[in-house]
């Protein structure tokens, strides 16, 4: 079984925001998979099937960003998964927006989801899709990252979205983070 984790905090007030940016893409995957978010579990909101033949279950942690490696950690250990069918989907503000960057691991980089899912599982060693939400020019880190895209940045978001969800289509079907790693970089 492949397990896709979209990172982003629970609650209407958060819905759209840049931190969301992994549940809209999960959302995005899911509804063109034909997946509906119909169960909870380990403090997950979850949808499960067939992918290409492939079993799926998509993840959305319920507890709020900064605790997802609860979430994440529990999950893993209760469908006794291989870290290599784990990828996890996340903003990240220190690429442009739209950009997107496969990794099959790496450091926390600052994001505190990411140091949750990494305190969780014990290892960096993971997969993820890291899509560009760019630096705040303006305003806080904080107001910025819990902000709504712009209409204009909207546009460029849901390009950098698309090729993430067929990134993780691809993954589904068995090709390597390398292979990705050159195809959508």
């Amino acid at each position: 079984m492949k397990m896709i984790v979209g990172l982003g905090n629970i609650g209407p007030q958060y819905k759209q925001t840049r931190h969301n940016t992994g549940f809209m893409v999960v959302e995005q995957f899911a509804e063109k998979a034909g997946l509906q978010f119909t169960s909870r579990k380990m403090e997950a909101k979850l949808a499960t099937g067939q992918v290409n033949g492939e079993k799926v279950m998509l993840v959305e942690p319920t507890t709020f960003m900064n605790e997802s490696g609860r979430a994440v950690g529990a999950l893993m250990r209760f469908y006794k998964l291989d870290i290599d069918d784990l990828i996890v989907v996340h903003d990240d503000m220190d690429m442009p927006l739209g950009k997107i960057r496969i990794r099959p691991k790496g450091s926390a980089g600052g994001h505190n989801g990411i140091k949750s899912i990494i305190a969780a599982l014990g290892t960096s060693e993971f997969n993820r899709i890291k899509v560009g939400i760019q630096h705040p020019q303006k305003s806080t880190v904080v107001n910025y990252v819990l902000g709504k895209f712009t209409e204009e940045q909207r546009a460029t978001f849901n390009i950098a979205a698309g090729h993430a969800v067929a990134a993780l289509f691809d993954w589904v079907d068995g090709k390597t983070i390398p292979d990705l790693e050159n195809q959508y970089n």
